[in-house]
């Protein structure tokens, strides 16, 4: 049976140079579905939570199709690619509601190092000892995602020596998060964090996995992979969500995957060091991605993200074909083969093309692949 999945997707808006301009007051009040970051120049929509990757498809599209008709009203505008504020910008925090006191204290705190687009996949899981087993696992092979994903290596108009800037600056709070061993485990630890301010309310769990649900930490339904940089190709999204889900399935049937009793490392000190060896293999990630050098839960060794990626295809392909999704996590060896979004933009980059035009032509292919899908797969919008 197919889980449920759903995407919190986060974007820039600007004009089609690359320059991102702050419109999310004005998107909130005119068209449903959309939200505010405490930042103005981004814009946050959510998907349902559907079974069907046929119909996620169409729901990631739809709303950008009406985003960008409504730019059209306001002005040249348009939707941009990545993670970063590209170009320019990074100096200022431009409050989206200067009167929200939480949005003061994100402002404060961690300043436009949190000015970022993302993309968060949630996938429904509403049993919480089976929820805390899944994040654990995901959780020590969500650099996998983000390599797959890196969409951010300019800031301010230069390349900064990451393919996710965004995650190699991004102020992972708590600074230390555990791997949770049970719900009574996260109970417990999300009130401490709460008495102690190291987060300031229940929606201030950023790291690279966490459990959500309704009333959290206490009512739990679904896994949220937060690490993922702004896929700008939805079909891109849903390989990568296919991967997520595929191995979700492997782990459902197979409870040994569990990285506490799986992994060889010593039984004495396997919870801390897993957390160190994850937190290591996300800087190398932020910093090559795909080409990244990692080492593996299991037992230590070391392995390239490329080719961990590759085995996990392997392994999780036939639980993908008996779903009825296999051809959904095709595309990954376009990534793997091509690179993502980040590596090549490098390559035009280092081929001489400056950061402005890279951007600029990566906004216009993201303009024409929507209208190709709204216009292939997806019922049209009304004009």
């Amino acid at each position: 049976m197919l889980l449920s999945k759903g995407f919190e997707v986060e974007l820039y808006t600007g004009t089609p140079q690359g320059d991102i301009v702050g419109l999310s007051d004005k998107i909130v009040a005119t068209l449903d579905g959309f939200v505010r970051e405490p930042d103005s120049r981004n814009v946050e929509y959510t998907t349902a939570p559907l079974c069907r990757y046929e119909r996620l498809l169409c729901d990631l599209v739809r709303p950008r199709v009406a985003l960008r008709r409504y730019l059209k009203q306001l002005g040249d505008y348009t939707l941009l690619p990545g993670s970063t504020l590209s170009l320019g910008g990074s100096d200022r925090f431009c409050r989206s509601d200067p009167g929200n006191p939480y949005h003061g204290y994100i402002e404060r705190t961690y300043g436009t190092k949190v000015v970022t687009a993302s993309i968060h996949i949630n996938i429904g899981i509403a049993e919480p000892e089976l929820l805390m087993r899944a994040c654990r696992l995901i959780r020590l092979e969500a650099p996998l995602y983000l390599a797959l994903s890196a969409s951010s290596p300019f800031l301010d108009g230069q390349a900064t020596g990451y393919h996710s800037t965004r995650w190699g600056l991004f102020p992972k709070t708590p600074a230390h998060v555990p791997l949770f061993e049970s719900h009574a485990h996260f109970i417990q630890w999300t009130e401490a964090q709460l008495v102690a301010g190291t987060m300031q309310n229940v929606r201030h769990l950023w790291d690279s996995v966490r459990p959500n649900g309704d009333r959290r930490p206490y009512n739990l339904n679904r896994l949220e992979l937060r690490i993922c940089d702004l896929v700008s190709d939805p079909i891109a999204l849903l390989a990568i969500t296919a991967l997520l889900e595929a191995r979700l399935q492997q782990l459902i049937a197979d409870p040994n995957l569990d990285p506490l009793t799986a992994s060889t490392l010593p039984a004495t000190t396997r919870a801390e060091d897993l957390i160190e060896l994850t937190n290591a293999n996300e800087a190398a990630v932020s910093r090559n991605s795909l080409d990244a050098e990692l080492r593996h839960w299991q037992d230590g060794r070391t392995i390239l993200a490329r080719d961990w990626i590759e085995q996990l295809y392997q392994e999780v392909w036939a639980i993908a074909k008996q779903q009825g999704f296999s051809c959904f996590l095709l595309p990954l060896k376009k990534i793997l083969r091509e690179g993502n979004e980040a590596q090549q933009w490098l390559k035009l980059h280092e081929s001489g093309i400056d950061s402005r035009t890279v951007i600029g032509q990566a906004i216009q292919a993201m303009a024409e692949q929507e209208r190709a899908l709204e216009l292939e797969l997806c019922q049209p919008i009304a004009a």
